[in-house]
Order: C-alpha cells, then sequence, then structure tokens
C-alpha cells in the first residue's frame, strides 16, 4: 500500500512539473508567437483567410461586368473560402484555376498562376498556425479585369466547337486581337475544361495552344516573308518571275502544294495562289541576313511577353545555322515554329501600319485598398514602315477578294487575309501524316477594329485550310461587323 502510494506522488510531482514547464514556456517562450496569433484573430477573426481577388471580363451588351472567379463559403474542413467559377468552361485555357501546391492553395496556370502575387493577398489565421507563409499587411487580393469581351468569347467558343466537330479535329483555337491596341478581345482553345472540376482533367487539357504549342504555320507566313522584300525593297507587288512548279536546293525538291507549274506570275500572284516558288523567290531577293532580320524585328523566336503563364517562345534556331534549305522552307512556313499568338500580333503589325504591339490580357488591376492600376497599350517594335504595311495589305485584300478563299468575303467590306496548311511536325523530328490549318486576317482594313485567327488541328476529310476555315472565318467577321456596328463602305 504504501509502494503504492509512493509511485502516485511521484507521478503527480512529475505532472505538475510537466505542466508547469509548458506553462512557462507558452507565456516566456512563445509568447511572441501567440501574440500575433491573437492579433491575427482579432484583424481578421477566427481561421478567417485573406479573401482572394476576383476575375472579371467585361459584357459590353449590357455594360456590366461578369464574373470568372469568385470566392465562396468551402464545404470542407480545411478551407473558409473555395474557388469558384461561375461561367464554366467559359475561357477556362485563359483563366486557370486555384489549385495546391504542397499543403498551400497556389493559382495554377493562366491568368491565375501569372497573377498569383496580385490575386493571393495574404495568407491567413490558418497558415500562420502551421508556420507556413504568414504575412502582415492588409490581407485581401486584387481583382483583375481582363480585355476579353464575354459575348466575342462566347461566340468564338461556339464557332470553334461547330468548327472540329465539322472536321473531326483532335482540337483547335481562336484568337481575336485589337490590332491597335495588341488587346485579346477573346481566346478560345478547344477542348475546353471546367476549372470548377479541374482534377477531373489530364494535365494536356489544360495547357493553352495558343501560347504554348508552337507550330508550323505553313503559307499564312508568306505575309511575313514578303513583308521582309518590300520593305527592303527588293520586290514589289507587280515584281514578276516564271514559276517552274519546284526548285531544287541540293538534294531536295520543293514543290508548290497542288503540284503545279503556274508560269509567269506577280508577288500578288503567289500570294493569292499560294506558290512556294514565289516564296523562295522573294527570300532570295531580300537575302538570308535581311530575311532573318526581318523575322526577328517581328519578334518571332522570342516569346510576346502576354500576361500569362507558361508562354513558348517559338523557334526559328534552324536559320542561324546559314543553311539555304532552312531559309527556303521558312519562306513559306515550314522547317520554324511559331505559337499562334506570335502569328496573330505578327498580323496585327500589319494592320496597325507597322507597330507590333505587346498584347495583353488584363486591363485593370483593381487594388484591396480600391486603388486601381490601368494597363497601358505598349509598342514593342517598329518592324515595317507604314507603306509597306499599306501594301500588303492590299495584296492581303487580293488574295480573300481573288483567292481560295472567297468564302470570307463580307460585302460592303475590305477584309485581309491568308491561309496556311502543314503537316504536323514531330517532336522527335520529321512529320507525321496529319496537318494543321489556319487562317489570319484582319478589318475592315480602312480602319482595322479586329485580327482573328483560326487554327484547326489534325482535321478528317478535308486537304486545304482554304476549303475548312473560310466559312468560320467570314462568320466571326460578319459577326464582329454586327457587334461593332461598323457601316460598310459607300
Amino acid at each position: 500500500m504504501e509502494k503504492r502510494t509512493n509511485v502516485l506522488i511521484v507521478f503527480f510531482v512529475c505532472l505538475f512539473s510537466f505542466t508547469a514547464y509548458k506553462l512557462f514556456d507558452l507565456s516566456v517562450n512563445q509568447y511572441s508567437f501567440f501574440s500575433e496569433v491573437a492579433a491575427n484573430q482579432k484583424n481578421y477573426g477566427a481561421f478567417d483567410d485573406a479573401l482572394r481577388g476576383e476575375i472579371f471580363i467585361k459584357d459590353n451588351l449590357n455594360g456590366q461586368l461578369a464574373t470568372l472567379a469568385t470566392n465562396k463559403p468551402s464545404s470542407t474542413s480545411f478551407d473558409l473560402y473555395s474557388r469558384f467559377y461561375p461561367q464554366g468552361n467559359l475561357v477556362s485555357s485563359v483563366v486557370g484555376f486555384l489549385g495546391f501546391q504542397d499543403k498551400n492553395r497556389i493559382g495554377q496556370y493562366g491568368i491565375e498562376e501569372y497573377y498569383e502575387p496580385w490575386l493571393s493577398g495574404q495568407v491567413g489565421f490558418k497558415n500562420f498556425l502551421n508556420r507556413v507563409g504568414f504575412s502582415k499587411g492588409s490581407g485581401h487580393g486584387s481583382s483583375l479585369i481582363l480585355t476579353i469581351d464575354k459575348n466575342i468569347q462566347f461566340f468564338a467558343e461556339a464557332k470553334l466547337k461547330e468548327l472540329v466537330d465539322k472536321w473531326g479535329a483532335s482540337g483547335g483555337s481562336v484568337i481575336i486581337q485589337d490590332p491597335k491596341t495588341g488587346s485579346i478581345l477573346a481566346m478560345a482553345d478547344y477542348p475546353y475544361f471546367d476549372p470548377n472540376q479541374y482534377s477531373a482533367y489530364s494535365l494536356e487539357e489544360f495547357i493553352n495552344q495558343n501560347i504554348q504549342i508552337p507550330f508550323e504555320p505553313g503559307s499564312s507566313f508568306k505575309p511575313l516573308t514578303m513583308a521582309a522584300g518590300l520593305d527592303t525593297g527588293s520586290v514589289k507587288p507587280d515584281t514578276s518571275y516564271f514559276d517552274p512548279g519546284e526548285i531544287k536546293v541540293g538534294s531536295s525538291t520543293i514543290r508548290n502544294y497542288d503540284l503545279k507549274s503556274n508560269g509567269w506570275q506577280t508577288m500578288t500572284n503567289v500570294l493569292e495562289k499560294s506558290i512556294n516558288t514565289g516564296a523562295i523567290f522573294a527570300m532570295r531577293q531580300t537575302g538570308h541576313d535581311k530575311f532573318l532580320e526581318y523575322l526577328e524585328r517581328f519578334q518571332f523566336g522570342k516569346k510576346t511577353d502576354i500576361d500569362l503563364a507558361g508562354e513558348a517562345a517559338g523557334d526559328i534556331n534552324n536559320l542561324y545555322t546559314g543553311r539555304e534549305i532552312n531559309f527556303v522552307t521558312a519562306s513559306f512556313g515550314q522547317g520554324i515554329s511559331v505559337t499562334p499568338l506570335q502569328l496573330i500580333n505578327a498580323y496585327s503589325a500589319i494592320a496597325n501600319g507597322g507597330k507590333l504591339m505587346r498584347p495583353y490580357m488584363v486591363e485593370k488591376i483593381i487594388k484591396a485598398d480600391g486603388e486601381s492600376v490601368i494597363m497601358k497599350p505598349e509598342v514593342i517594335a517598329e518592324p515595317i514602315t507604314f507603306e509597306t504595311a499599306e501594301t500588303l495589305i492590299s495584296m492581303l485584300v487580293s488574295v480573300i477578294e481573288n483567292g481560295s478563299i472567297k468564302k470570307a468575303i463580307v460585302p460592303g467590306f475590305h477584309i485581309a487575309g491568308k491561309t496556311g496548311t502543314a503537316q504536323e511536325a514531330k517532336p522527335e523530328g520529321g512529320y507525321s501524316d496529319f496537318f494543321i490549318h489556319n487562317l489570319v486576317g484582319f478589318g475592315p482594313v480602312e480602319d482595322p477594329r479586329f485580327t482573328i485567327l483560326v487554327k484547326l488541328d489534325k482535321p478528317k476529310g478535308v486537304e486545304t485550310a482554304a476549303v475548312s476555315l473560310a466559312d468560320t472565318f467570314g462568320d466571326i467577321v460578319r459577326f464582329l461587323i454586327n457587334y461593332y456596328g461598323i457601316p460598310p463602305i459607300q
């Protein structure tokens, strides 16, 4: 009995000593820690995380903003708020989503990732308790208003899905840009995903091919070749040459896409009929050094610096080898790669009198204290003169009106454009049996309001972009003309 009593005494002495130590540790050693916890609770309430900034797009029909990303009370035990995307898959490849990195919530892909420092604000009480990422400050994140117009985006996404379904394609994309400012009015990438259910999709479905997947553009690159020739004075629209149908370069034979010889042709005819040997002629008249210089002026091989995460730069590196065959194939858009955004931005520079703008997605940042930051258009280069741009615009109008894409004609308006059809380049080198179609254009040319790119991946049962894309391009042009209320030419 006495032994048991002694054991109990020792136990209670130890328990008292441990309790006394913990009280001392909490009240002295960890005083500053729990003082900040208390202050944080006082400022934000228990477990009240700082709110992430919201993301909006404009609805110019009613002058209101439509919410793309917001916060709502969470049903989980580890978050007070969850991210909610009221528009579902609309603009999903641009917005991205709020995901996880280790134990932290963080923006992934698109706007959510690129603007993470602005959107996230201060990490709140729970993360502080976990000693992860706590910072002092006002707390809430900044909100963003995008340049995208909800109605234009909705129409573009609907037409893109219709196009992909029609031709059994693996995917496709549409970009609509304001050529005068560089702002993006719509950016669609099919297949779409719902950011509210992002865990149900594969990583590949989050990639925005408009900025992240370079491709060989094919003949839609010929106007850039012509721009170099015109600006250097190496060729004029009426410069003529004889098209033999094919050209030998070392052991390689380069042929026109239709395997035909067209005889004597002008440079305007070269664009109208999309003649490969004519693009080679213009490049050779310009010379390797100048041709490469102009591609660099248009910023090919460099990122556009758009405010979206994960942008790729495209690839023109094989031109630095100086090999003739590389310059020959580049003249008609093969052997080099560009992103859809790089390509449309170059066409926008032509539409904009030779001024290349930095493309951008966010129009306004609204800070938590109400202060606004307005994003301003930025000229990043002037690759060609105004006079060259005007000349090239006339040639591209002739492509629409006299070439093989007459279905893109909109009566009463002058629209400029060019198609491209190229074999899909394989990552390991060489080409697959599939093709990529694209059509890029702008208008009305007297006062350009929009530049449009439509791209279709691996379509079935159709050989050229002129056949697969002209209708869709024309539909988008007509929609924009009506939407903006642009009057026809008198």
